[in-house]
């Protein structure tokens, strides 16, 4: 599985108080499926919900929420397009104390892996990225700061496939 480590990248990156302190954000992978027919040969789907705690956390909720979906809209877009798919990304948060929480996401994804044999008989694994949406066409990924009130809450990264 890629997904999990792509989006913990990501954040980190995008969030200044966790590039400081990485450890702060525990990634888990929960209810794990695997879909696979045997038209497909040895190809297969990874369905699991990934669940991201962030401990100690003192800032905005944008400044998570925001570098999320925009890692969400290239890597697992069906998630944001499809109004039946929307309520399935959640969130609790325990306040801690005045300034500080924790907060717990969880999101469903899902990873295709193409399994091919080469002329050699080896077999290989492609992680198949999702198709760029509409949304992508007119809006750009690159990143950029974040604002909220005023104040820089994010970095918002280029995505990485």
């Amino acid at each position: 599985m890629k997904k999990p480590q792509l989006l913990r990248q990501h954040l980190v990156a995008a969030m200044p108080s966790l590039a400081a302190d990485p450890e702060r954000l525990l990634v888990f992978v929960d209810d794990g499926g695997l879909v696979a027919s045997f038209k497909a040969g040895l190809s297969f789907q990874y369905r699991y919900t990934l669940e991201l705690i962030l401990r100690d956390f003192a800032g905005a909720p944008e400044a998570v929420m925001v570098p999320l979906l925009q890692w969400l809209t290239r890597h697992q877009p069906e998630l944001l397009a499809n109004p039946e798919n929307r309520d399935k990304l959640s969130f609790v948060v325990d306040v801690l104390s005045d300034k500080l929480v924790d907060l717990a996401i969880k999101l469903p994804l899902t990873e295709r892996v193409r399994v091919v044999q080469d002329n050699a008989g080896a077999f290989q694994l492609e992680y198949l990225l999702e198709p760029p949406t509409e949304w992508e066409h007119r809006h750009s990924l690159a990143g950029g700061l974040l604002f909220a009130d005023g104040e820089v809450v994010a970095t918002l990264p280029a995505i990485v496939e």
